[in-house]
């Protein structure tokens, strides 16, 4: 079972010289870049990993020390960083990876770091209390993001084989009963797109659709507990056309 993170006490602002660095997800681009943006948060960098590494989680973890160790080559180092992820299959790595780089930082050497709290993206925007009620309410559902629901055809149609091999809607959904489309889009025409997007998945599954609005969830609130007065860059590496959330390979 997936380890759940505790949620980042804010950290003190401490003057211009402190960095801080959230490191996440290409699925989840956009709504970094939305929630730094929007909350003046100017003095968080942004960096992204791409979204495809989900297919091979356990991947997740050495590429976060690969692009670290990459950072810090060109100079750039940081006091604190925030990792985008939730466990995301990692089987605990990820959590593993935060802990070495803790003891390192009490040590006196390099960043702290730790991660989102949750097992995956779709806890995370839900917040664990509303997603284990929606999980207990019907266990057999299959979740969609944004960006999953915009990439629908691409991720999960085409992604999983399904377009090629017909028979496998069937070996891969016959045993859900819905799909949940957790939608974090605001702005009313991007939201209707992304409806029309889930609506046509469910559709093309079988399935019932419900809507849950959520918002950025902890995603939002673990990376506005960051506080260091910096700038903000942002630089992505995305798996897919933009606009990018984590994806889910149904079990």
């Amino acid at each position: 079972m997936a380890r759940r993170a505790s949620r980042p006490a804010a950290a003190p602002a401490e003057g211009p010289s402190r960095r801080v660095l959230v490191l996440g997800c290409g699925a989840l681009a956009n709504e970094l870049q939305a929630i730094v943006g929007t909350g003046g948060l100017e003095h968080i960098d942004v960096e992204c990993l791409p979204a495809k590494l989900h297919n091979r989680p356990a991947l997740i973890a050495p590429e976060v020390r690969a692009r670290l160790d990459r950072l810090a080559q060109q100079g750039r180092t940081y006091e604190q960083v925030l990792l985008g992820y939730g466990d995301c299959g990692s089987a605990g790595a990820i959590d593993d990876l935060c802990a070495e780089f803790e003891r390192a930082h009490a040590a006196g050497n390099g960043p702290s770091m730790t991660r989102v709290p949750g097992a995956h993206c779709y806890e995370f925007f839900a917040t664990a209390p509303r997603f284990d009620e929606m999980s207990e309410a019907e266990p057999a559902t299959f979740y969609l993001t944004d960006y999953l629901a915009r990439h629908f055809d691409l991720l999960v149609w085409k992604g999983l084989g399904i377009a090629d091999h017909p028979e496998l809607a069937e070996l891969y959904f016959g045993n859900y009963r819905r799909v949940v489309l957790l939608t974090q889009t605001p702005d009313g025409s991007q939201r209707a797109r992304v409806e029309a997007c889930a609506r046509a998945g469910a559709e093309r599954l079988g399935l019932p659709l419900d809507i849950v609005e959520t918002g950025y969830g902890d995603l939002e609130t673990t990376l506005t507990s960051v506080a260091a007065p910096r700038r903000n860059t942002v630089h992505s590496e995305l798996a897919a056309p933009r606009h990018n959330d984590e994806h889910q390979v149904p079990a």
